[in-house]
């Protein structure tokens, strides 16, 4: 059984229907990511599975457990947390209170953790008085995602991780996926640089129009001559999100 199991999920905004029947898995160990044009979905998609949006139809399971119709903070209760791409910390606090917030579903913040995220992220430690809002984009990012681990997830949801990064700081940034990885979280990601995506992920999906158009390992989607045309030729898959996506 996979850790995550989304089937055929549908949802939107409004009045209008963005996903149309996705599906996606991740298992225990695995890092996926999610590619696809404008408008397909993949954004929506994650904000579905974590309950900042309603699906309207299909299910969602996470360790067994069905969440489909669970808040965010009861999502997170079960094991799962979410950096989202814009607005991912809070400017005016320091660093150290914005990782103290990643852990307000508990009672105490937790040392062991506060110290794990120091370890992995120096550069927190370093700055941990520092408003947040005063740091660097690639900083903010490390930041929002050592935020994300204050709970110790078993699966991280990241929207756009490499987003408006010099590309020095995206490598960091895949670096530190990676790694977070290896320490026992699963990673769902959605991200604008198709092929780093696809080069760091053991298994990717394409979205087109709010629908699975291709599954397959990382590696094999990058040799696929309809991936390579449709979503990795030109500009080499670096899309922005479009509102609804």
């Amino acid at each position: 059984m996979a850790l995550l199991e989304a089937r055929d999920v549908v949802s939107g905004y409004g009045d209008a229907t963005i996903l149309h029947g996705v599906s996606m898995d991740v298992a225990d160990d695995e890092v996926v990511c999610i590619i696809g044009p404008n408008g397909a979905g993949k954004s929506t998609f994650m904000k579905a599975v974590f309950g900042l949006i309603d699906c309207w139809d299909g299910s969602v399971v996470f360790d067994g457990a069905d969440i489909t119709d669970l808040r965010p903070d009861e999502i997170t209760r079960e094991g799962m947390c979410y950096v989202p791409q814009t607005d991912n910390v809070f400017p005016s606090l320091t660093v150290r209170e914005n990782l103290e917030m990643g852990a307000y579903i508990l009672d105490e913040v937790p040392r062991e953790s506060l110290d794990e995220v120091f370890d992995r992220f120096p550069i927190l430690k370093e700055r941990q008085n520092q408003k947040a809002g005063t740091m660097s984009g690639g900083q903010q990012q490390m930041l929002a995602m050592g935020r994300g681990l204050m709970v110790d997830p078993d699966l991280m949801l990241v929207d756009e991780p490499s987003a408006g990064l010099a590309p020095d700081l995206v490598d960091e940034v895949f670096e530190k996926i990676g790694e977070i990885n290896e320490s026992g979280t699963a990673i769902l990601m959605v991200e604008q640089n198709a092929r780093k995506a696809l080069r760091n992920a053991d298994r990717g999906y394409v979205l087109e129009m709010g629908q699975n158009r291709f599954e397959d390992t990382g590696a094999a989607l990058l040799e696929t001559e309809e991936v390579i045309d449709l979503y990795l030729g030109g500009g080499g898959g670096r899309s922005g999100e479009a509102a609804g996506d």
